[in-house]
C-alpha cells in the first residue's frame, strides 16, 4: 500500500468517526458511503474493514450496548461492504443507486429484527415484529438520505481530486498482476 492510499484510508476513517460523533439525524452517517467508495477505489478488504473500524472506534466514545444488537449493526455493515463489491464490478450511477438503496434496506431489516428479538420493548410475535419495523421507518428514511448525501460527497471529492481514475487504474493493474502471477504459478505445477 502506498502513502497516498494510506492517507485516503485514514481520511475516510477520520471522516466517518467525526460524523458519527457529531450531532446528526439517527442513522444518517457516512459509513455506507465509505464502504461503497472503498469497494470502488480501495478494494474488497477496505470495504469490509473501514466500516467496522469506524464503528468500533466511535463506539468506544459513544458507548457499547446490548452485544447482540450491536453485533447486528456490525454484521449489517460487513454485509453492506460485501454488497458494495457488486458496484465495483459494474461501476455507474444506476449500480451505485441500487447498492445505496439495498444497503439501507439490508441494514433496516437486520438491525430492526435484532431489536425485536433481543430487546424487551416488543412483543415476541408477528405483530410485535411488524410494530418494530413500523417504528423503524423514520430511521430507514434517515439512513437512505444520509447514504445518498454522503455517497455523493465522497464520490464527488474523489472525482474532483482526480482520485477515481488513479485508484481504478491501480486496482485494475493489481488485478492484472495477480491474474498473471496465478497463471504462471499454475503453469509451474
Amino acid at each position: 500500500m502506498n502513502k497516498r492510499t494510506t492517507i485516503i484510508i485514514l481520511a475516510l476513517i477520520a471522516f466517518g468517526y467525526i460524523v458519527r460523533l457529531m450531532p446528526h439525524l439517527p442513522n444518517a452517517t457516512p459509513v455506507t458511503a465509505i464502504a461503497l467508495a472503498s469497494s470502488l477505489y480501495l478494494g474488497r478488504r477496505a470495504a469490509l474493514f473501514l466500516p467496522v473500524a469506524i464503528l468500533f472506534l466511535s463506539d468506544i466514545l459513544i458507548g457499547f450496548y446490548d452485544w447482540r444488537i450491536m453485533a447486528s449493526v456490525y454484521i449489517s455493515f460487513i454485509l453492506v461492504g460485501a454488497l458494495s463489491w457488486l458496484a465495483a464490478k459494474r461501476p455507474g450511477l444506476a449500480s451505485n443507486a441500487l447498492i445505496i438503496v439495498g444497503a439501507s434496506l439490508l441494514f433496516f431489516l437486520v438491525t430492526n429484527f435484532a431489536v425485536w428479538a433481543f430487546s424487551p420493548l416488543y412483543e415476541k410475535s408477528i405483530s410485535g415484529l411488524i410494530y418494530c419495523y413500523t417504528l423503524g421507518l423514520p430511521f430507514l428514511r434517515n439512513m437512505l438520505l444520509g447514504d445518498i448525501l454522503y455517497t455523493s460527497i465522497i464520490l464527488g471529492v474523489f472525482k474532483v481530486m482526480g482520485l477515481s481514475k488513479q485508484f481504478a487504474e491501480t486496482k485494475t493493474a493489481s488485478r492484472s498482476h495477480a491474474y498473471q502471477t496465478a497463471a504462471i504459478t499454475r503453469e509451474n505445477f
